[in-house]
């Protein structure tokens, strides 16, 4: 799931999604990432708002990559870890998508 299947978010996606932002520590650094912005944070500073081995770390990271809810890039030898902002929004839109639909109208009776 990259940011161009975002727009298709179904049901199966968003669970995906859902499960793999359910652990603590990949929702943690989720909301860094988030925060950090569209240059996204290297995955040293990462490791040291977290206060995770490694090993850990790079676990959580790798889940977060292979659902498409982040992306990595490479500056010289710093690996930087970008959050998927229109994935983001495509999840928001499908959880709000039919907000109050089922919410019959309130018929005022004038006494």
């Amino acid at each position: 799931m990259n940011g161009n299947n975002s727009i298709n978010m179904n049901i199966d996606n968003a669970a995906k999604v859902l499960k793999e932002l359910g652990h603590p520590t990949r929702l943690a650094l989720f909301r860094i990432l988030v925060k950090g912005g569209y240059e996204g944070v290297a995955v040293g500073q990462l490791q040291e708002e977290l206060q995770v081995p490694g090993s850990t770390l790079s676990h959580h990271i790798s889940a977060l990559v292979s659902a498409g809810i982040i992306s990595q890039r490479r500056e010289g030898r710093v690996l930087y870890c970008v959050p998927d902002y229109q994935l983001l929004q495509g999840l928001v839109h499908f959880l709000q998508d039919q907000c109050c639909s089922a919410q019959r109208p309130k018929i005022e009776i004038e006494p």
